[in-house]
C-alpha cells in the first residue's frame, strides 16, 4: 500500500499516529489534546449544524445569498474607478491555468507562468513611466508613495541635518497620513505646498513629490515645477491610464514614479488593496521595495524567469 495514491495523500494512519503520540509520552491524541488545551476553553457542544452540502449545492446557495446584495454607485473618488474587465482578458489571462500553477509564487522555479505574467506587468510599467526598472508590485498607491519617500531619504545626495520632502497638497487625501507617518519614522519633515512653482527652495530639500494628474485633474509640467539647480530627487504619483496619453514622467526627469493599477480592470474592493507599481532609475535598483522578476536561462539553455531581487528572507538582496 505504500505506493498507492490514497496512502500517500490522506495523512497518517492510526498506527503512525499512535507511534507519534507515544514518542512524546502520550497514550493517545485525545490525551495530548487534554494536556495541551485548558479545560476552561474545551467543549464538546458543537451546536446544531445543518446537513452537509455538496460542492454544487454550496455554490448554488452562495450564489443565492449573493443575489441579496444591493449594488450602489460609488462616489469614493480618490483615484478609484469602477471598471470592466474585458471577457477575453478574464478568460484567456486571469482564468487561464497556463499563467499560473498551484504552487506558491515563492517557489519561483516551478511558477514560470506566474513569473512571465509579472515580467509583462513590469515591462508595461517601464514603457508607461519612461523608467528602466519596475517592481511587481506593492499593496496600494499610498504604500508605494511611502516607499518612494523612503528611497529619497536613503539615496539623496543632499547633505543636511534637517532633511525635507516637499509634497504637493493636491495628492489624494488617503495618501497623506501614510506619508506623514513614514516621514516621522525616517526623521525627515514634510513641507506641504499649494504650488511648486511658487515654493522658495532652501537647499534642505532631499526630494519632491507631486501627482500627475493631481486631485484637481491638473497636469503639472515637471520641468517648470522643479528647478534644475536643486539636487532633490523627483517623485511622481501617476495615474496609470493618463500615462497612455501624456509624456512619461521619466522622460521629464522624474527619479521615481508610483501609482495604482486599479484602473486596469481590478474591482474596487471597498478601496483596496490593489496592485501598485513602483518604477525608478537603474541606479536605485538595489533599493527598490518588493520583488523584481528577471530573465535568465536554465541548464538546458532555455529561457527561464526568476526572482532577480526580492526583499524577503528567502530571496534577500545583497550588495
Amino acid at each position: 500500500m505504500h505506493d498507492s495514491f490514497l496512502s500517500r495523500h490522506l495523512g497518517v494512519s492510526d498506527s503512525q499516529q499512535h507511534e507519534m503520540v507515544s514518542s512524546i509520552g502520550k497514550s493517545s491524541l485525545d490525551h495530548l489534546i487534554q494536556d495541551t488545551i485548558p479545560q476552561s476553553i474545551q467543549t464538546n457542544d458543537l451546536g446544531s449544524l445543518d446537513n452537509p452540502l455538496s460542492e454544487t449545492q454550496a455554490l448554488a446557495l452562495l450564489q443565492e445569498r449573493a443575489q441579496e446584495n444591493k449594488l450602489f454607485k460609488s462616489f469614493i473618488g480618490q483615484g478609484f474607478y469602477p471598471c470592466i474587465t474585458p471577457t477575453p482578458i478574464k478568460r484567456l489571462v486571469l482564468e487561464n491555468p497556463a499563467w499560473y500553477t498551484q504552487y506558491t509564487p515563492y517557489q519561483a522555479e516551478i511558477s514560470q507562468g506566474r513569473l512571465e505574467a509579472l515580467l509583462n506587468f513590469q515591462t508595461m510599467i517601464c514603457e508607461l513611466t519612461g523608467l528602466p526598472i519596475a517592481n511587481a508590485s506593492l499593496l496600494d498607491e499610498a504604500t508605494a508613495a511611502a516607499e518612494a519617500l523612503t528611497l529619497m531619504v536613503r539615496s539623496s545626495k543632499v547633505t543636511t541635518d534637517s532633511p525635507t520632502i516637499v509634497i504637493s497638497e493636491h495628492i489624494y487625501d488617503h495618501i497623506k497620513p501614510v506619508l506623514q507617518t513614514r516621514a516621522t519614522c525616517l526623521g525627515c519633515s514634510i513641507q506641504w505646498v499649494d504650488s511648486l512653482t511658487d515654493y522658495q527652495w532652501s537647499g534642505h530639500e532631499i526630494g519632491v513629490l507631486l501627482a500627475i494628474p493631481d486631485a484637481r485633474g491638473c497636469i503639472q509640467d515637471l520641468r517648470s515645477a522643479v528647478p534644475e539647480s536643486t539636487q532633490a530627487m523627483i517623485g511622481v504619483i501617476a495615474d496609470v491610464m493618463a500615462l497612455t496619453l501624456i509624456t512619461p514622467p521619466g522622460e521629464l526627469g522624474a527619479d521615481i514614479v508610483v501609482g495604482s493599477t486599479q484602473r486596469y480592470g481590478i474591482p474596487m474592493g471597498y478601496g483596496g488593496p490593489h496592485a501598485a507599481f513602483f518604477a525608478t532609475k537603474s541606479d536605485y535598483s538595489r533599493k527598490v521595495p518588493g520583488r523584481i522578476i528577471g530573465v535568465s536561462i536554465d541548464k538546458s539553455g532555455n529561457t527561464a524567469y526568476r526572482m532577480a531581487l526580492q526583499t524577503r528572507e528567502q530571496h534577500i538582496r545583497k550588495d
